[in-house]
């Protein structure tokens, strides 16, 4: 049986047009494929007000996360209104929205009964949870409403995980028993699931999440335990890009990576993939298509098994934050090595991340990377809990720390490519490289600049991608 997921991200959900757009494009898939599989993100801009709102819960601001409930209950309320739901339907789908905000007001009120020192990711893992299960709650009525068997399933119920609060990693094992006993029976028996994406439980049935853009993730391992035949990732642009168009107005859409391209651009900060997506697929050969949900029509990003050609060329260029830490005497770095891989952990529910490491015979220099997947304020926490560590061993770890920019090409078999190498440094002859790395798929180099430089260093590598893709 031919089996398609669809993963639908929040910006193709946010207005009662996209999801009519939404509505019009599972019909229409439905009349191709044996089976679907939806998997629903949250309203674009629902889990930023939500972790703002366990943020107001923390330090006890009840004023401030019911206001915030009440924007999400109006958001949410006037896009049912503006659906062609009946009556009934309509009356219902707003009594599960009333629930699922009581639900999230009672985390809220959780959190500000036990205060602490900190936000703990597991707390703001309940309370955050509710975006999903908001939006696939519509999606799954709409369906209904037009003769589509839809069935919300909370992804809680599915992926189990570790208990790395914030940025969990599933337990495929026990996940593959829950997919086998629970989505399976309902494909046969010719219902649409609707999964709630981003979520988890731990085996003790604490709510978790997957990182931010989460929802790739979830709908990344259910089709690799489906064995799918497909992944479509639809969003509001048509496809990877060539650089952040908000950061260089002449960049491209990719029409094909392979998974390993694909892999860097996520893990070094495209915006439309989770870093941790691209490995399931990959092991099952899946094929992943990247579509934006405005204009179906257009073929979008392809990503599969043999997408790229042998020759060296660079597709695509990204620019994220890193940490870069100095000592100003050489040594050993085992200490250093270990804290940092202890606080990332704790700190972020990540392994220790060391991209750039040397020593000379005046200092040691170490330059970590922080995925995106673990939200905006990752790099900040992380400095602000490593130098909270260090102060406690000022004599034992006399580190500098300092936020920095790692610029990276991406692309096809270029780090063999001493040529290729060649031109690109050449363009960045009057900005300083503070280290440089390539990656151990042969399909990426990384460059450390400082932040001020980020912008030039990105600019001028980009125009050295191909137009072709």
């Amino acid at each position: 049986m031919a089996i398609l997921t669809m993963k639908f991200g929040g910006g193709s959900l946010g207005t009662a047009k996209a999801l009519v757009q939404v509505l019009a494009i599972i019909i229409d898939e439905s009349k191709r494929w044996d089976h679907m599989l939806i998997v629903a993100s949250a309203l674009e801009g629902v889990t930023d007000m939500l972790l703002e709102a366990a943020l107001y819960a923390r330090v006890g601001d009840q004023r401030g996360y019911r206001r915030i409930a009440a924007t999400l209950r109006t958001r949410h309320m006037a896009l049912v209104d503006q659906l062609p739901f009946d009556t009934s339907d309509r009356n219902a789908l707003k009594a599960d929205i009333d629930q699922l905000l009581s639900d999230m007001l009672d985390q809220c009120q959780k959190v500000a009964k036990n205060l602490n020192d900190e936000l703990l990711p597991s707390m703001s893992d309940a309370v955050v949870a509710v975006g999903e299960r908001l939006s696939a709650r519509i999606i799954a009525a709409l369906l209904r409403q037009n003769d589509i068997r839809g069935v919300t399933v909370d992804g809680a119920e599915l992926i189990v995980t570790d208990d790395a609060h914030g940025n969990a990693n599933p337990i495929l094992q026990r996940t593959a028993e829950n997919v086998k006993d629970l989505l399976v029976p309902m494909l046969e028996r010719e219902i649409l699931p609707v999964v709630t994406g981003y979520i988890g439980a731990t085996e003790a049935g604490e709510t978790t999440t997957l990182g931010r853009g989460g929802t790739d993730f979830t709908a990344s391992v259910l089709s690799a335990l489906l064995e799918a035949d497909a992944l479509w990732i639809w969003t509001d642009v048509d496809g990877m890009m060539s650089a952040d168009p908000r950061e260089i107005t002449n960049a491209r859409v990719i029409p094909a990576l392979d998974y390993n391209e694909a892999a860097e651009l996520a893990y070094f900060g495209a915006r439309i993939l989770h870093a941790k997506m691209i490995a399931p697929l990959a092991k099952r050969a899946i094929p992943l298509r990247i579509k934006n949900i405005h204009r179906p029509h257009k073929t979008g990003t392809a990503i599969s098994l043999s997408a790229s050609g042998g020759r060296p060329v660079i597709k695509a260029v990204t620019s994220i934050q890193g940490l870069a830490l100095t000592r100003p005497t050489s040594g050993s770095m085992a200490g250093i090595t270990r804290l940092v891989g202890n606080t990332l952990f704790k700190t972020l529910g990540m392994r220790t991340e060391v991209m750039i490491a040397s020593q000379s015979s005046s200092s040691s220099f170490l330059v970590l990377v922080i995925p995106t997947s673990i939200g905006i304020d990752g790099v900040d926490r992380l400095q602000q809990a490593l130098r909270a560590k260090m102060a406690e061993y000022p004599d034992k770890m006399p580190w500098t720390i300092e936020t920095i920019s790692l610029v990276t090409a991406i692309g096809n078999n270029i780090s063999s490519s001493p040529g290729l190498l060649a031109t690109a440094l050449a363009k960045l002859d009057d900005i300083p490289i503070l280290g440089l790395a390539v990656g151990p798929s042969n399909c990426s180099v990384t460059v450390a600049v400082a932040q001020a430089d980020s912008r030039a260093a990105l600019q001028r590598i980009h125009e050295l991608t191909v137009k072709s893709g």
